[in-house]
Protein backbone atom coordinates (compact mmCIF):
# COMPACT_ATOMS: atom_id res chain seq x y z
CA UNK A 1 0.00 0.00 0.00
CA UNK A 2 1.42 3.36 -1.21
CA UNK A 3 2.71 5.73 1.71
CA UNK A 4 0.72 8.55 1.51
CA UNK A 5 -1.65 9.31 4.76
CA UNK A 6 -0.43 11.73 7.22
CA UNK A 7 -1.81 9.95 10.08
CA UNK A 8 -3.15 6.89 11.42
CA UNK A 9 -5.99 6.46 13.50
CA UNK A 10 -7.06 3.04 15.20
CA UNK A 11 -10.65 3.07 17.17
CA UNK A 12 -13.63 4.41 15.44
CA UNK A 13 -15.91 4.68 18.60
CA UNK A 14 -17.93 8.14 18.60
CA UNK A 15 -14.52 10.40 19.44
CA UNK A 16 -12.33 8.10 17.07
CA UNK A 17 -14.38 8.86 14.22
CA UNK A 18 -15.19 12.75 14.77
CA UNK A 19 -10.98 13.40 15.29
CA UNK A 20 -10.41 11.17 12.31
CA UNK A 21 -13.43 13.26 10.26
CA UNK A 22 -11.56 16.91 11.64
CA UNK A 23 -8.06 15.55 10.92
CA UNK A 24 -9.13 15.22 7.38
CA UNK A 25 -11.34 18.26 7.58
CA UNK A 26 -7.94 20.45 8.51
CA UNK A 27 -5.84 19.16 5.13
CA UNK A 28 -4.99 15.63 6.56
CA UNK A 29 -4.77 12.65 4.38
CA UNK A 30 -6.10 9.99 7.57
CA UNK A 31 -5.89 6.12 7.23
CA UNK A 32 -8.14 4.33 10.12
CA UNK A 33 -8.87 0.95 11.12
CA UNK A 34 -11.08 -0.77 13.72
CA UNK A 35 -11.19 -4.23 15.08
CA UNK A 36 -14.48 -4.90 14.27
CA UNK A 37 -13.82 -4.43 10.09
CA UNK A 38 -17.18 -3.47 9.08
CA UNK A 39 -17.10 -0.41 11.47
CA UNK A 40 -14.07 0.58 9.09
CA UNK A 41 -16.52 -0.41 5.91
CA UNK A 42 -19.36 1.59 7.03
CA UNK A 43 -17.58 4.63 7.84
CA UNK A 44 -15.36 4.86 4.70
CA UNK A 45 -18.88 4.07 2.92
CA UNK A 46 -20.60 6.69 5.42
CA UNK A 47 -19.52 9.97 6.51
CA UNK A 48 -15.56 9.14 5.30
CA UNK A 49 -17.59 9.13 1.31
CA UNK A 50 -15.12 11.22 -0.96
CA UNK A 51 -13.17 12.42 1.50
CA UNK A 52 -9.08 11.73 1.89
CA UNK A 53 -9.27 8.72 3.87
CA UNK A 54 -7.59 4.92 3.90
CA UNK A 55 -9.74 2.07 4.88
CA UNK A 56 -7.72 -0.59 6.83
CA UNK A 57 -8.35 -4.18 7.11
CA UNK A 58 -5.37 -4.64 9.07
CA UNK A 59 -3.27 -3.14 11.51
CA UNK A 60 -0.42 -3.92 8.89
CA UNK A 61 -2.20 -1.88 6.18
CA UNK A 62 -2.62 1.02 8.56
CA UNK A 63 1.27 1.08 8.88
CA UNK A 64 2.25 0.84 5.41
CA UNK A 65 0.05 3.40 4.15
CA UNK A 66 1.73 6.29 6.68
CA UNK A 67 4.26 8.82 5.77
CA UNK A 68 7.66 8.62 7.71
CA UNK A 69 7.74 9.45 10.66
CA UNK A 70 4.61 7.17 10.90
CA UNK A 71 2.17 8.68 13.48
CA UNK A 72 -0.71 6.33 14.63
CA UNK A 73 -3.11 7.45 17.11
CA UNK A 74 -4.99 5.06 19.33
CA UNK A 75 -8.61 5.86 20.68
CA UNK A 76 -9.82 2.78 22.51
CA UNK A 77 -10.62 1.99 25.50
CA UNK A 78 -8.31 2.72 28.60
CA UNK A 79 -6.58 -0.48 30.22
CA UNK A 80 -5.58 -3.24 28.63
CA UNK A 81 -6.89 -2.71 25.22
CA UNK A 82 -4.20 0.57 24.45
CA UNK A 83 -1.52 -2.11 26.07
CA UNK A 84 -2.70 -4.97 23.23
CA UNK A 85 -2.80 -2.08 20.44
CA UNK A 86 0.69 -0.85 21.67
CA UNK A 87 1.96 -4.94 21.19
CA UNK A 88 0.60 -5.05 17.71
CA UNK A 89 2.39 -1.81 16.26
CA UNK A 90 5.58 -2.15 17.95
CA UNK A 91 7.39 -4.61 15.23
CA UNK A 92 5.63 -3.02 13.03
CA UNK A 93 6.95 0.72 13.08
CA UNK A 94 10.58 1.85 13.23
CA UNK A 95 12.48 3.88 15.06
CA UNK A 96 11.22 7.56 15.19
CA UNK A 97 7.86 6.49 15.02
CA UNK A 98 5.41 7.69 17.38
CA UNK A 99 2.31 5.90 18.72
CA UNK A 100 -0.33 8.77 20.65
CA UNK A 101 -2.89 7.50 22.99
CA UNK A 102 -5.75 9.96 22.90
CA UNK A 103 -8.29 7.63 25.87
CA UNK A 104 -8.46 8.52 29.33
CA UNK A 105 -5.81 6.45 30.22
CA UNK A 106 -4.42 6.53 33.78
CA UNK A 107 -1.20 8.65 34.61
CA UNK A 108 1.20 5.92 35.91
CA UNK A 109 -0.02 3.68 32.86
CA UNK A 110 1.48 6.43 30.60
CA UNK A 111 4.53 6.89 32.40
CA UNK A 112 5.36 3.11 32.05
CA UNK A 113 4.50 3.09 28.18
CA UNK A 114 6.41 6.23 27.42
CA UNK A 115 9.70 4.80 29.13
CA UNK A 116 8.64 1.05 27.20
CA UNK A 117 8.00 2.57 23.99
CA UNK A 118 11.04 5.04 23.80
CA UNK A 119 13.39 1.72 25.16
CA UNK A 120 12.44 0.44 21.88
CA UNK A 121 13.76 4.05 19.95
CA UNK A 122 10.38 4.85 19.19
CA UNK A 123 7.74 8.14 20.65
CA UNK A 124 5.17 8.24 22.94
CA UNK A 125 2.76 11.20 23.26
CA UNK A 126 -0.42 10.10 25.79
CA UNK A 127 -2.91 13.34 25.44
CA UNK A 128 -6.52 14.24 27.28
CA UNK A 129 -8.37 15.14 24.37
CA UNK A 130 -11.59 17.08 26.07
CA UNK A 131 -15.16 18.00 24.09
CA UNK A 132 -17.04 15.02 23.46
CA UNK A 133 -18.19 14.25 20.20
CA UNK A 134 -18.92 17.79 19.09
CA UNK A 135 -15.50 18.74 20.13
CA UNK A 136 -13.73 16.03 18.51
CA UNK A 137 -15.75 17.06 15.39
CA UNK A 138 -15.13 20.97 15.17
CA UNK A 139 -12.79 21.74 17.99
CA UNK A 140 -11.17 19.72 21.12
CA UNK A 141 -9.13 20.57 23.96
CA UNK A 142 -5.96 18.41 23.58
CA UNK A 143 -3.56 18.33 26.62
CA UNK A 144 -0.22 16.01 25.04
CA UNK A 145 2.39 14.90 27.18
CA UNK A 146 5.07 11.72 26.74
CA UNK A 147 8.48 12.23 24.64
CA UNK A 148 9.06 15.40 24.53
CA UNK A 149 10.64 14.71 21.32
CA UNK A 150 7.20 13.95 19.63
CA UNK A 151 5.90 17.52 20.06
CA UNK A 152 7.12 19.14 17.12
CA UNK A 153 5.88 16.03 15.01
CA UNK A 154 2.14 16.25 15.96
CA UNK A 155 1.89 20.11 16.77
CA UNK A 156 0.74 20.57 13.43
CA UNK A 157 -2.09 18.22 13.39
CA UNK A 158 -3.40 19.22 17.13
CA UNK A 159 -2.82 22.81 16.97
CA UNK A 160 -4.75 22.48 13.44
CA UNK A 161 -7.84 20.42 14.93
CA UNK A 162 -7.62 21.92 18.58
CA UNK A 163 -10.20 24.40 19.23
CA UNK A 164 -9.01 28.07 18.74
CA UNK A 165 -9.57 31.50 21.17
CA UNK A 166 -8.24 34.43 22.19
CA UNK A 167 -9.19 38.01 21.02
CA UNK A 168 -8.66 36.70 17.11
CA UNK A 169 -9.71 33.12 17.74
CA UNK A 170 -6.38 32.38 16.57
CA UNK A 171 -4.70 30.48 19.63
CA UNK A 172 -4.88 26.87 19.82
CA UNK A 173 -5.97 24.73 22.94
CA UNK A 174 -3.30 22.52 22.15
CA UNK A 175 0.03 22.88 23.76
CA UNK A 176 2.90 20.97 25.34
CA UNK A 177 2.11 19.85 29.19
CA UNK A 178 4.82 18.03 30.14
CA UNK A 179 7.01 14.88 30.07
CA UNK A 180 5.73 11.43 30.30
CA UNK A 181 2.39 11.26 31.58
CA UNK A 182 1.76 14.60 32.49
CA UNK A 183 -0.88 15.28 29.73
CA UNK A 184 -2.78 12.62 31.09
CA UNK A 185 -2.63 13.88 34.57
CA UNK A 186 -3.78 17.62 33.84
CA UNK A 187 -6.37 15.86 31.53
CA UNK A 188 -7.59 13.45 35.03
CA UNK A 189 -7.38 17.14 36.80
CA UNK A 190 -9.62 18.87 34.62
CA UNK A 191 -12.26 15.53 34.49
CA UNK A 192 -12.47 16.16 38.79
CA UNK A 193 -12.89 19.89 37.91
CA UNK A 194 -15.52 18.96 35.85
CA UNK A 195 -16.95 16.66 38.06
CA UNK A 196 -17.07 19.67 41.19
CA UNK A 197 -18.39 22.15 38.48
CA UNK A 198 -21.39 19.79 37.54
CA UNK A 199 -21.89 18.96 41.29
CA UNK A 200 -21.94 23.06 42.13
CA UNK A 201 -24.43 23.69 39.49
CA UNK A 202 -26.47 20.73 40.43
CA UNK A 203 -26.94 22.03 44.19
CA UNK A 204 -27.49 25.94 42.92
CA UNK A 205 -30.61 24.14 40.67
CA UNK A 206 -31.66 21.83 44.33
CA UNK A 207 -31.70 25.03 46.03
CA UNK A 208 -33.62 27.38 43.80
CA UNK A 209 -35.90 24.57 43.15
CA UNK A 210 -36.61 23.14 46.87
CA UNK A 211 -36.14 26.71 48.70
CA UNK A 212 -37.73 29.13 46.39
CA UNK A 213 -40.33 26.33 44.59
CA UNK A 214 -39.09 28.21 40.93
CA UNK A 215 -40.61 25.96 37.85
CA UNK A 216 -38.08 25.49 34.61
CA UNK A 217 -39.49 28.60 33.24
CA UNK A 218 -37.80 30.32 35.93
CA UNK A 219 -34.68 28.27 36.16
CA UNK A 220 -34.13 28.78 32.25
CA UNK A 221 -34.52 32.04 32.80
CA UNK A 222 -31.93 32.47 36.01
CA UNK A 223 -29.01 30.57 34.17
CA UNK A 224 -29.42 32.56 30.75
CA UNK A 225 -29.17 35.76 33.06
CA UNK A 226 -25.90 33.92 35.17
CA UNK A 227 -24.31 32.71 31.61
CA UNK A 228 -24.22 36.37 30.95
CA UNK A 229 -22.08 37.31 33.77
CA UNK A 230 -19.32 35.91 35.46
CA UNK A 231 -20.56 32.03 35.47
CA UNK A 232 -20.22 32.17 31.69
CA UNK A 233 -19.65 29.08 30.74
CA UNK A 234 -20.57 25.92 28.60
CA UNK A 235 -21.87 24.08 31.68
CA UNK A 236 -24.04 27.32 32.35
CA UNK A 237 -25.25 27.35 28.85
CA UNK A 238 -26.53 23.64 28.90
CA UNK A 239 -27.92 23.68 31.80
CA UNK A 240 -29.95 26.65 30.75
CA UNK A 241 -31.02 24.97 27.52
CA UNK A 242 -31.76 21.58 29.75
CA UNK A 243 -34.26 23.65 31.69
CA UNK A 244 -36.23 24.52 28.32
CA UNK A 245 -36.49 20.57 26.71
CA UNK A 246 -39.94 19.30 26.66
CA UNK A 247 -40.72 15.68 27.12
CA UNK A 248 -42.11 14.56 23.56
CA UNK A 249 -44.39 11.76 24.79
CA UNK A 250 -45.82 13.94 27.48
CA UNK A 251 -44.89 17.65 26.31
CA UNK A 252 -43.55 17.84 29.79
CA UNK A 253 -40.21 19.16 31.05
CA UNK A 254 -37.50 16.23 30.04
CA UNK A 255 -35.33 16.93 32.69
CA UNK A 256 -38.16 16.25 35.50
CA UNK A 257 -38.55 12.75 33.90
CA UNK A 258 -34.63 11.94 34.20
CA UNK A 259 -33.53 9.20 37.41
CA UNK A 260 -31.82 10.86 39.51
CA UNK A 261 -29.18 8.32 39.64
CA UNK A 262 -25.69 9.66 38.25
CA UNK A 263 -23.27 7.56 36.76
CA UNK A 264 -19.18 8.09 36.74
CA UNK A 265 -16.40 7.22 34.08
CA UNK A 266 -13.80 6.98 36.99
CA UNK A 267 -11.46 9.84 36.40
CA UNK A 268 -13.11 12.02 39.08
CA UNK A 269 -12.22 8.93 41.89
CA UNK A 270 -8.35 8.98 40.43
CA UNK A 271 -8.34 12.80 41.14
CA UNK A 272 -9.09 12.34 44.54
CA UNK A 273 -7.31 9.16 45.68
CA UNK A 274 -4.38 10.63 44.00
CA UNK A 275 -5.17 13.79 45.93
CA UNK A 276 -5.03 11.63 49.17
CA UNK A 277 -1.92 10.90 48.64
CA UNK A 278 -0.28 13.67 47.83
CA UNK A 279 -1.36 14.94 51.02
CA UNK A 280 -3.61 17.74 49.31
CA UNK A 281 -7.02 18.74 50.35
CA UNK A 282 -8.95 18.53 46.70
CA UNK A 283 -12.18 18.18 48.89
CA UNK A 284 -14.84 19.33 46.31
CA UNK A 285 -14.21 16.84 43.87
CA UNK A 286 -14.28 14.36 46.46
CA UNK A 287 -17.69 15.81 47.75
CA UNK A 288 -18.73 15.56 44.19
CA UNK A 289 -17.78 11.78 43.56
CA UNK A 290 -19.72 11.19 46.78
CA UNK A 291 -22.63 12.79 45.45
CA UNK A 292 -22.69 10.55 42.47
CA UNK A 293 -22.30 7.44 44.95
CA UNK A 294 -25.12 8.67 47.22
CA UNK A 295 -27.16 9.18 43.99
CA UNK A 296 -26.91 5.73 42.68
CA UNK A 297 -28.34 4.14 46.23
CA UNK A 298 -31.32 5.96 44.82
CA UNK A 299 -33.52 2.19 46.01
CA UNK A 300 -32.05 3.19 49.60
CA UNK A 301 -32.64 6.65 49.23
CA UNK A 302 -36.36 5.69 48.79
CA UNK A 303 -36.53 3.68 51.83
CA UNK A 304 -35.22 6.03 53.97
CA UNK A 305 -37.06 8.59 53.07
CA UNK A 306 -40.09 6.79 54.54
CA UNK A 307 -38.45 7.05 57.73
CA UNK A 308 -36.04 9.91 58.40
CA UNK A 309 -38.11 13.58 58.35
CA UNK A 310 -35.61 16.46 58.49
CA UNK A 311 -36.78 20.68 59.07
CA UNK A 312 -40.28 21.59 58.07
CA UNK A 313 -39.46 25.34 57.89
CA UNK A 314 -40.09 27.06 54.50
CA UNK A 315 -37.90 30.20 52.53
CA UNK A 316 -39.44 33.33 53.63
CA UNK A 317 -37.26 35.86 52.11
CA UNK A 318 -36.83 37.52 49.41
CA UNK A 319 -36.33 35.58 46.41
CA UNK A 320 -34.83 37.68 44.02
CA UNK A 321 -32.28 38.49 46.76
CA UNK A 322 -31.34 34.83 47.07
CA UNK A 323 -30.71 33.96 43.64
CA UNK A 324 -28.49 36.71 43.41
CA UNK A 325 -26.37 35.28 46.50
CA UNK A 326 -26.90 31.84 45.26
CA UNK A 327 -24.74 33.17 42.16
CA UNK A 328 -22.28 34.34 44.73
CA UNK A 329 -22.07 31.22 46.32
CA UNK A 330 -21.51 29.14 42.93
CA UNK A 331 -19.03 31.18 41.65
CA UNK A 332 -17.20 31.78 45.35
CA UNK A 333 -17.47 27.19 45.49
CA UNK A 334 -15.98 27.23 41.99
CA UNK A 335 -13.01 29.52 42.27
CA UNK A 336 -12.54 27.24 45.12
CA UNK A 337 -12.71 24.34 43.15
CA UNK A 338 -10.15 25.58 40.66
CA UNK A 339 -8.09 26.46 43.27
CA UNK A 340 -7.65 23.27 44.95
CA UNK A 341 -7.00 21.76 41.11
CA UNK A 342 -4.17 23.66 40.19
CA UNK A 343 -2.93 23.17 44.06
CA UNK A 344 -3.04 19.29 43.48
CA UNK A 345 -1.42 19.89 39.71
CA UNK A 346 1.35 22.18 41.41
CA UNK A 347 1.64 18.87 43.65
CA UNK A 348 2.27 16.22 41.45
CA UNK A 349 4.51 18.42 39.43
CA UNK A 350 6.75 18.52 42.24
CA UNK A 351 6.31 14.68 43.05
CA UNK A 352 6.92 13.80 39.00
CA UNK A 353 9.38 16.47 38.06
CA UNK A 354 7.13 18.13 35.33
CA UNK A 355 7.91 21.61 34.41
CA UNK A 356 3.73 22.20 34.20
CA UNK A 357 2.86 25.67 33.13
CA UNK A 358 -0.24 26.84 34.86
CA UNK A 359 -1.40 30.16 32.89
CA UNK A 360 -0.97 27.56 29.53
CA UNK A 361 -3.25 24.79 31.18
CA UNK A 362 -6.10 27.05 31.78
CA UNK A 363 -5.87 28.77 28.24
CA UNK A 364 -6.09 25.12 27.12
CA UNK A 365 -9.28 24.76 29.38
CA UNK A 366 -10.70 27.66 27.67
CA UNK A 367 -12.18 26.21 24.46
CA UNK A 368 -13.45 23.21 23.06
CA UNK A 369 -13.30 21.20 26.51
CA UNK A 370 -16.28 20.57 28.85
CA UNK A 371 -14.97 22.97 31.79
CA UNK A 372 -14.73 25.90 29.17
CA UNK A 373 -15.11 29.19 31.18
CA UNK A 374 -14.50 33.16 30.65
CA UNK A 375 -13.40 32.70 33.97
CA UNK A 376 -10.13 31.12 32.97
CA UNK A 377 -8.85 34.52 31.81
CA UNK A 378 -8.94 35.54 35.07
CA UNK A 379 -6.68 32.05 35.91
CA UNK A 380 -4.34 32.75 33.06
CA UNK A 381 -3.91 36.47 34.32
CA UNK A 382 -3.65 35.43 37.54
CA UNK A 383 -0.19 32.90 36.56
CA UNK A 384 1.08 35.03 34.16
CA UNK A 385 1.60 37.70 37.17
CA UNK A 386 2.60 34.88 39.45
CA UNK A 387 3.73 31.76 38.29
CA UNK A 388 4.65 30.58 41.36
CA UNK A 389 1.60 31.60 42.83
CA UNK A 390 0.54 29.59 45.77
CA UNK A 391 -3.27 29.17 45.53
CA UNK A 392 -5.58 30.98 43.15
CA UNK A 393 -7.30 32.24 46.45
CA UNK A 394 -4.28 34.52 47.24
CA UNK A 395 -4.61 35.98 43.57
CA UNK A 396 -5.95 39.88 43.79
CA UNK A 397 -8.89 38.78 41.75
CA UNK A 398 -10.20 35.86 43.52
CA UNK A 399 -9.24 37.18 47.02
CA UNK A 400 -11.70 40.71 45.83
CA UNK A 401 -14.41 38.05 44.73
CA UNK A 402 -14.42 35.12 47.21
CA UNK A 403 -14.72 38.82 49.64
CA UNK A 404 -17.21 40.00 47.89
CA UNK A 405 -19.27 36.74 47.85
CA UNK A 406 -18.45 35.88 51.74
CA UNK A 407 -21.74 37.10 53.25
CA UNK A 408 -24.15 35.72 50.64
CA UNK A 409 -22.06 32.52 50.18
CA UNK A 410 -23.04 32.05 54.05
CA UNK A 411 -26.27 33.08 53.83
CA UNK A 412 -27.35 30.54 50.87
CA UNK A 413 -25.15 27.47 53.14
CA UNK A 414 -26.87 28.15 56.05
CA UNK A 415 -30.15 28.52 54.37
CA UNK A 416 -30.12 25.23 52.53
CA UNK A 417 -28.96 23.28 56.22
CA UNK A 418 -32.21 24.99 57.80
CA UNK A 419 -34.17 24.10 54.77
CA UNK A 420 -32.57 20.82 54.89
CA UNK A 421 -31.38 20.89 51.32
CA UNK A 422 -28.06 19.19 50.98
CA UNK A 423 -25.26 21.30 49.40
CA UNK A 424 -21.95 18.89 50.13
CA UNK A 425 -20.34 20.76 47.41
CA UNK A 426 -21.08 24.84 48.44
CA UNK A 427 -20.68 23.82 51.99
CA UNK A 428 -17.31 21.73 51.11
CA UNK A 429 -15.43 24.78 49.25
CA UNK A 430 -16.50 27.34 52.12
CA UNK A 431 -15.18 24.76 54.64
CA UNK A 432 -11.84 24.51 52.71
CA UNK A 433 -12.14 28.22 52.28
CA UNK A 434 -12.63 28.99 55.93
CA UNK A 435 -9.89 26.87 57.01
CA UNK A 436 -7.54 28.00 54.75
CA UNK A 437 -7.69 31.13 55.93
CA UNK A 438 -6.49 30.40 59.47
CA UNK A 439 -3.56 30.81 60.67
CA UNK A 440 -4.54 27.98 63.87
CA UNK A 441 -6.17 25.04 63.25
CA UNK A 442 -7.65 22.42 65.88
CA UNK A 443 -4.82 19.96 64.75
CA UNK A 444 -2.62 21.05 67.41
CA UNK A 445 -5.07 19.20 69.99
CA UNK A 446 -5.17 15.82 67.36
CA UNK A 447 -1.31 15.90 67.42
CA UNK A 448 -1.89 15.62 71.54
CA UNK A 449 -4.74 12.83 71.40
CA UNK A 450 -2.20 10.58 68.56
CA UNK A 451 0.89 11.44 70.94
CA UNK A 452 -1.50 10.35 74.12
CA UNK A 453 -2.56 7.15 72.59
CA UNK A 454 0.17 6.39 70.31
CA UNK A 455 3.52 7.88 71.10
CA UNK A 456 3.13 9.99 67.60
CA UNK A 457 5.46 12.60 68.86
CA UNK A 458 4.63 16.09 67.94
CA UNK A 459 6.21 19.58 67.80
CA UNK A 460 6.27 22.75 69.85
CA UNK A 461 5.30 26.27 68.83
CA UNK A 462 7.87 27.24 70.90
CA UNK A 463 11.00 25.60 70.47
CA UNK A 464 12.12 23.21 67.37
CA UNK A 465 12.43 19.46 67.73
CA UNK A 466 10.32 16.19 68.11
CA UNK A 467 8.76 15.35 71.26
CA UNK A 468 6.71 12.68 73.63
CA UNK A 469 5.32 13.68 76.91
CA UNK A 470 3.18 11.15 79.22
CA UNK A 471 -0.15 12.80 79.29
CA UNK A 472 -1.16 10.28 81.57
CA UNK A 473 1.45 11.07 84.17
CA UNK A 474 1.11 14.68 83.60
CA UNK A 475 -2.30 14.94 84.25
CA UNK A 476 -3.90 17.34 86.51
CA UNK A 477 -7.42 17.66 88.26
CA UNK A 478 -8.65 20.83 86.73
CA UNK A 479 -9.57 23.00 89.95
CA UNK A 480 -13.12 23.51 90.79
Amino acid sequence: MPATCDIGLIGLAVMGENLALNMESRGYHVAVFNRTTKVVDDFIGGRAKGKNFVGCQTVDELVSSLKSPRKVMIMVKAGAPVDAVIDQLLPLLDKGDIIIDGGNSYYVDTERRTTEVEAKGLLYVGTGVSGGEEGALKGPSMMPGGSVAAWPLVKPIFQAIAAKVGPNGDIPCAEWVGPRGAGHYVKMVHNGIEYGDMQLICEAYFVLKHALRLSNEELYNVFDEWNRGELDSYLIEITRDIFSVRDPDTDNYLVDYVLDKAGAKGTGKWMSQLALDLGVPSTLVTEAVYARSLSAMKDARVRASKVLKGPTAKFNGDKKQFIEETRHALYASKICSYAQGFVQMAAAAKEHDWPLNFGDIAMLWRGGCIIRARFLDRIKEAFDTDPKLENLLLAPYFTEAVEKAQPAWRHVVSTAIELGVPTPAFSAALAYFDAYRQASLPANLLQAQRDYFGAHTYERTDKPGTFHSDWLRLRREPRK
